[in-house]
């Protein structure tokens, strides 16, 4: 058994300013304004775009993110429909070398909550690999195995549903797991695209 941290990677290449430029260009048509183009008007024009809920215009750049999480959170994940998913197959994938946990990030390894949970773990190892091993396939074997399985899903959608999605899964309202992966993604966004995220806030 191996159990490991939570993580995200952004796989989509980050040009700021080709990105803010593009949404610029496509949300100038509203307005035929395209000749106030300027080498500094993207900035502007997004922000006053986002001040007056015009956030369609964001619609127009995607960006594509993998999460390395449990299977619980997934589930949660998945729910957000426009958004393109490619997940890491039970089905298909064989663990019987070694199954793959993510910790739990509201116990502490001292706890012991945490202890029921890894003797709980362990248990689900041995029992989806003597069912492996006793000629079941993956997809038979994998109902043994519980919602802390370590799983990766890579998700594409547009920059307006990533602004929707991070104001909902960073909210105290969210499943802590989820909100713990979903915060550094937020910051990471805001570093890199600020324009584009500012005003959402981890609540």
């Amino acid at each position: 058994m191996k159990v490991i941290e939570q993580s995200h990677k952004i796989e989509t290449e980050i040009n700021k300013e080709e990105i803010l430029k593009f949404i610029e260009m496509c949300g100038r048509n509203a307005y035929k304004s395209e000749d106030k183009v300027t080498q500094d008007s993207a900035r502007k024009f997004i922000k006053m775009i986002i001040d007056r809920g015009h956030e369609s215009v964001l619609e127009h750049f995607n960006l594509t993110i993998r999460f390395i999480t449990d299977r619980g959170v997934t589930h949660e994940l998945v729910r957000h429909r426009l958004v393109a998913y490619t997940q890491e197959s039970t089905r298909y994938c064989n663990y019987q070398t070694e199954v793959q946990f993510i910790k739990p990030i509201f116990w502490c390894e001292n706890d012991p909550s945490y202890n029921t949970w890894a003797c709980h773990m362990i248990n689900c190892e041995m029992a989806y690999q003597t069912l492996i091993n006793d000629g079941a396939t993956p997809q038979e074997a994998r109902s043994v195995l519980p919602n802390s399985l370590k799983t990766e899903i890579v998700c594409t959608t547009n920059i307006r549903e990533w602004r929707h999605i991070l104001k909902l899964r960073t909210s105290t309202a969210a499943h802590p797991q989820m909100r713990a992966l979903m915060i550094p993604l937020l910051r990471e966004l805001q570093e890199k695209l600020p324009e584009l995220f500012y005003d959402v806030e981890e609540k």
